[in-house]
């Protein structure tokens, strides 16, 4: 995806202008609202400037921690959930990065997946308990390329900025509505009064900037997310070389009903499924939606046929949304590449069939990325997960009162 990596880092440079100038706005509009004054709208602009600068600074170092934080990821390591690992691990080397993604787990039923990172040498993949209970391999190595693409395409890089500073406006708008509900209101009819109406129509431009700027951020970040899904799928198809993975995981996806904990606005557009809202149902459909449709996603996954190549899902791409969505130099480099399931793991390697197996390996695997570690008794022969605050001063079984082994970390 040559010139979607180009592209990324020509929108990250505009994202951090544009919102630079929302966030300006959105300060001068609270500055102006609350002083009712031209000095304090300078001031709220200029303290909105300083935000900017503090958060694009935190965006570009620590904005990949702060929305897997904001997600409630855990990070795990190999021996936690090797199936997970080796995956991650045959997605990079399909990509051609040169370095493997952390991997996260989320305690959350309902299944999604997620991607963060500055760059492709500091990015991770998350992935929720709900996923990893309902795909069985070949769906979660779809899954796992799509959000590799979006590493190795640097969608995370562009996200992770705009979502921070999406986050920063958000902050100073919604204080800036408390304002018009309290404290704002008396004084600025007195100042109204006193001075006439020209401080007025500054007051009431303040307020429709206050408004409209969240909104006008939201819609640009949306913009984003849309097209780079498509160029996502193509690109996890072309990794794998199996489009009916990618697309049967999508359709699982797409027939859970289960509502997402994180419902952030920031995070929202990172998912490779829009997070269900309690009551809401998948086949929601809004101009302000975060996701292109997933049925058209879907159809154009499976109308690439027998190839697996950018070039057979452009021509898919045209054949259902009509247009194209490859660029030309990329296509111009595509070869065919004939499409096939992957090939049978070792037992070892696979991912246990029963949906309640892979629920209680993927939960092992999120308490093990929270520090739990697992003591079996020697007497009853319970298994028993301890948490990090009671690692160490456990030392008798709940259950028939038998002496444990050490419970501290180093023995898990």
């Amino acid at each position: 995806m040559l010139e979607q990596i180009e592209s990324n880092r020509r929108r990250s440079a505009l994202i951090v202008v544009v919102m630079g100038v929302l966030l300006v706005a959105v300060g001068l509009s609270l500055g102006m609202f609350l002083t009712n004054d031209q000095g304090g709208a300078i001031l709220g602009g200029a303290a909105a400037l300083g935000v900017w600068m503090v958060m694009w600074l935190f965006a570009r170092f620590q904005g990949d921690n702060a929305l897997l934080q904001m997600a409630g990821a855990r990070e795990i390591a190999k021996g936690d959930h090797p199936q997970l690992f080796n995956i991650v691990e045959e997605m990079t080397i399909a990509a051609g990065l040169s370095h493997m993604p952390r991997v996260f787990i989320v305690d959350d039923p309902a299944p999604n997946a997620f991607a963060v990172g500055r760059d492709p040498t500091k990015a991770a993949v998350a992935v929720t308990i709900g996923l990893l209970q309902i795909l069985d391999r070949d769906e979660l190595q779809g899954v796992v390329a799509h959000e590799i693409a979006h590493i190795k395409n640097r969608d995370v890089a562009l996200m992770t900025t705009a979502g921070i500073m999406l986050g920063a406006i958000v902050l100073l708008a919604d204080i800036g509505t408390r304002a018009m509900w309290f404290g704002g209101g008396a004084r600025r009819s007195r100042d109204d009064n006193s001075q006439g109406g020209g401080q007025a129509i500054l007051a009431l431009v303040a307020i429709v900037l206050l408004v409209l700027s969240p909104i006008l951020a939201q819609l640009v970040y949306f913009a984003l997310s849309r097209r780079r899904e498509y160029l996502a799928d193509a690109s996890g198809a072309a990794f794998t070389r199996w489009p009916e993975g990618l697309a049967s995981a999508l359709q699982k996806l797409g027939s859970s009903r289960i509502s997402q904990a994180d419902q952030s606005r920031v995070t929202a557009p990172m998912y490779i499924v829009r997070p269900l809202a309690p009551g809401q149902h998948r086949n929601f459909t809004a101009a302000l939606s975060t996701h292109p449709p997933l049925e058209e996603r879907i159809r154009i996954l499976r109308a690439m046929g027998k190839t697996a190549d950018f070039a057979a899902y452009d021509r898919a791409y045209q054949q259902v949304a009509g247009g194209h969505v490859i660029g030309r130099r990329t296509l111009a480099q595509s070869k065919p590449v004939e499409a096939h399931a992957p090939e049978p793991v070792a037992a070892a390697e696979a991912i246990p069939a029963q949906p309640t197996a892979r629920l209680r390996e993927a939960s092992d695997a999120y308490l093990a990325g929270a520090g739990y570690v697992r003591v079996r008794c020697p007497s009853c022969e319970a298994l028993l997960k301890i948490p990090p605050a009671r690692q160490g001063r456990l030392n008798h079984c709940p259950r028939c009162g038998g002496q444990l082994p050490s419970t501290s970390r180093a023995a898990g």
